[in-house]
């Protein structure tokens, strides 16, 4: 598949439960009690003010948020397991007009507990969180051909983590050893953003093109995958989990329509809620890094920032399904050259989602209605707009933004945008991203990747990655995870690593991140 080809997020608090960041706010308010000793849920997928856990040291001052700005309200965490709704008017949302779908606002899925499109909104009462189906043995075998058996079972260590929801320490020596994967390739000498915005910086804004950069003016390069290949199929994807228990409405869903979805996870809720993301990967969906923090936009950040995002998401994976991913998806979408550069480097390809011809981004606005800003139906009809432009203005399938992170917007995916898909004529086909680029399954990780040129080899690590950042390295392609820690095959492997970084269309960068798409055409088949 020739990626060349494809086309082109008022901040609520939740009271007795956790502090979130704006933008895609709001589980319903009510607290969900957790296990004695359980990092309490990181903040939604904004930045900057983070969860607080009684396993991590109290947040610093928060920085200051991206754009689009929003104030923010913090409640502080409390020991509470009672569901309480807040105050009046502490956590209110903005009355929204409902609006009705010109399909027609369809009923409530019977048997779901989802309520009616029109009723879904940040301000309503909670249901039930489901636990993990099964418990998942350390050894036990992955549907994954030639995977690692899962690990030993995770024990979170506060001082073996950087702080959750926080952008990771760079002077650690994990992140110095990270650092080295960048060597021999060509990154981008670009200025960080001033916040990720067109607004905050107009200069970085009126060069986007030069830049590549995403979120303003959608520019994409080669190496991004921003659709499926087949007319009429989307690649499903939820962002910003594990989220709690609720995730378990997700797969049931799944399961029983029989769909795989690719879930693009945060570092900081990955080592928060090891089983959650070990039962997703063990039901056969794809696993893809969203970073550490999801905190500040990738292109604000500096080159050892986004590296030490990237590298602890990695590592926190790895260590809990022993395997690591070869993609990633920007928090907000928000990428340039640079951003990509890095992420190329570190073995994983970014994925975005689509936009027409006339740059209508496929962003079902789900965290809209987290954030009390819009209500169901206002999303329910953005979704629709999606379905029919993908109908009438693409050639090829489509990849949608969505989020796992809430109830509302699990409510809104398990209890329309999914069925309208299924139910819509011509009917959707439905699959988790690299599935429907065609990739074998093994190539979306290091472990089971048989591909003999992505990800780009170094002549500093032999070919192979310390995801560790021990020093080390621990993992190489298609190793199956059996890969000993031998520095001493560093220098055995000089010529044939060294030809191929020397081969590697990443060290024109300088000149245009297009041509590293001649290299990534294959990358993953």
């Amino acid at each position: 598949m020739k990626l060349s080809t494809l086309l082109a997020l008022s901040a609520l608090a939740l009271a007795n439960a956790e502090k979130i960041n704006p933008r895609h706010i709001a589980k319903r308010q009510q607290a969900v009690s957790l296990p004695a000793g359980t990092p309490l849920p990181a903040s939604s997928p904004a930045p900057p003010i983070s969860t607080t856990s009684s396993l991590a040291p109290p947040p610093p001052p928060p920085p200051p948020p991206p754009p689009p700005s929003h104030t923010s309200s913090n409640v502080a965490p409390t020991s509470s397991s009672l569901a309480v709704p807040p105050p009046p008017g502490s956590t209110s949302a903005p009355a929204v007009p409902v609006v009705t779908s010109s399909n027609g606002v369809p009923p409530p899925p019977v048997g779901t507990g989802v309520p009616a499109l029109t009723l879904i909104s940040s301000g309503m009462p909670s249901r039930p969180t489901l636990g993990p189906a099964t418990t998942y043995a350390p050894g036990a075998k992955p549907p994954l051909a030639g995977a690692p058996p899962l690990p030993s079972a995770f024990v979170y260590d506060p001082s073996a983590w950087p702080q959750p929801d926080h952008v990771p320490d760079t002077n650690s020596p994990e992140v110095a050893q990270w650092m080295k994967e960048l060597d021999g390739h060509n990154i981008p000498n670009l200025t960080p953003t001033v916040d990720g915005s067109c607004g905050g910086d107009p200069a970085a804004a009126a060069d986007a093109a030069n830049r590549g950069w995403w979120t303003c003016g959608g520019y994409t390069r080669d190496t991004d995958i921003v659709a499926c290949p087949d007319k009429y199929t989307w690649g499903v994807s939820f962002d910003d989990g594990p989220s709690d228990y609720i995730i378990r409405y997700v797969l049931n869903y799944l399961q029983e329509k029989d769909i795989s979805a690719t879930f693009f996870v945060v570092g900081s809720r990955v080592i928060q809620r090891p089983a959650l993301l070990i039962e997703e990967y063990m039901l056969g969906h794809e696993i893809s890094v969203h970073t550490w923090s999801h905190s500040k936009p990738l292109t604000s950040m500096t080159n050892q920032e986004i590296v030490a995002e990237l590298g602890w998401t990695r590592k926190a994976i790895k260590t809990v399904l022993g395997v690591t991913p070869t993609t990633m998806r920007p928090p907000w979408g928000d990428i340039d050259d640079r951003v990509r550069a890095i992420s190329l480097a570190m073995g994983m390809v970014p994925i975005m989602w689509t936009a027409t011809p006339s740059g209508n981004k496929f962003d079902t606005n789900d965290w809209k209605v987290a954030g009390g800003n819009v209500n169901g139906s206002d999303s329910y009809n953005t979704f629709e707009t999606i379905l029919e432009q993908a109908s009438s203005q693409l050639q090829t399938g489509f990849i949608v933004l969505q989020h796992d992170l809430f109830e509302v917007t699990v409510d809104l995916a398990v209890g329309y945008t999914l069925n309208s898909a299924l139910q819509h004529n011509p009917k959707f086909n439905l699959k988790a991203i690299g599935e429907c680029q065609k990739f074998p399954a093994g190539n979306l990780y290091l472990e089971t990747n048989q591909n003999a040129t992505f990800p780009f080899r170094n002549t500093t690590t032999g070919g192979g990655v310390d995801v560790s950042g021990d020093g080390t390295v621990d993992t190489k392609p298609g190793d199956g995870g059996s890969t000993a820690a031998d520095t001493s095959n560093v220098s055995n492997n000089t010529d044939k690593s060294g030809a191929l970084m020397n081969a590697s269309p990443l060290n024109i960068l300088s000149g245009s991140l297009a041509a590293v798409g001649f290299a990534v055409m294959g990358l993953l088949l």
